[in-house]
């Protein structure tokens, strides 16, 4: 009797059944393929052929979805919305839940919006997308330097390029869209800055260095800020790994244990292939 009172409730039992690696990698294997067949819906040549399988096969991925999210909810309760992950997995299948007819029919191709999925299924594409909002802070104060920027390139330029070149630097709007295409080196020099030093000569001092600072020095900024904060995500991820398996009495191997493990077992073999050879 006291086995039967200590034995997991059957939403406890599916939520873990749900949440293992088997079934998660399931998910994620029905995520894919759905994008394929969302993919293949819009050729009316495979509607055709293929329209009441496709149709099977994408009530099918959404029942899947559906059970997934009631055993989560069954097992996790409201701590399940305690978890960003879990709240926009239930907002994708929600939406994919709202009747595509009607006033509702442009809602239908908000189904692709499943494959989503996969950023808050797979851990590694979860990580990136960790360290990219907790680069946010360092990436706005970025953002406001290249607009600072932008906004005195866009000022200089209309006073000094604005008469002779009115589609392209006429007016700040206009001049700061021109400068944004120099900064992506999309056609910078025969189609911007050669036509200008045609007229000024002296142009290039104001390109080059404008260039120079905006896509090799500021934007590589935000190449070490998203680094930075990726790392930082690792080593707060392995930091609670850490935790857990102390609470656990385990222990977590640090890097430079591992790299040491695997020098040793470098040189085993290499002792071994001597004897060997001997």
């Amino acid at each position: 009797m006291a086995a039967a009172e200590g034995k997991p409730s059957l939403f406890v039992r599916l939520g873990q059944w749900v949440e293992s690696p088997p079934v998660q990698r399931f998910i994620i294997a029905l995520i894919i393929l759905n994008g394929i067949t969302l993919g293949v819906e819009t050729s009316p040549a495979a509607v055709a052929v293929l329209g009441p399988l496709l149709h099977i096969f994408d009530v099918f991925v959404l029942s899947v979805f559906c059970f997934e999210i009631l055993a989560k909810l069954g097992y996790r309760r409201l701590g399940f919305f305690r978890d960003g992950w879990n709240v926009f997995d239930f907002i994708i299948v929600a939406i994919a839940l709202v009747p595509a007819t009607g006033p509702f029919s442009v809602l239908r191709a908000l189904r692709i919006l499943r494959v989503l999925r996969l950023v808050s299924t797979v851990p590694s594409m979860r990580r990136v997308v960790a360290a990219l909002l907790t680069a946010i802070p360092g990436l706005a104060s970025v953002g406001s330097i290249i607009a600072l920027c932008f906004y005195v390139g866009a000022v200089l330029s209309t006073k000094l390029f604005g008469q002779s070149f009115p589609d392209w630097f006429g007016t700040i709007g206009g001049s700061m869209y021109t400068l944004f295409q120099v900064m992506t080196l999309e056609s910078w020099s025969m189609g911007i800055v050669r036509p200008v030093m045609e007229q000024y000569p002296y142009a290039w001092a104001f390109f080059v260095p404008f260039i120079i600072m905006m896509t090799f020095a500021i934007l590589n900024l935000f190449i070490g800020i998203v680094v930075d904060a990726m790392s930082t995500v690792h080593e707060h991820e392995r930091a609670e790994a850490q935790a857990q398996a102390e609470a656990d009495g385990t222990a977590v191997p640090t890097p430079q244990e591992v790299e040491l493990a695997n020098i040793r077992a470098e040189l085993a073999e290499i002792k071994d292939l001597l004897k060997n050879s001997r």
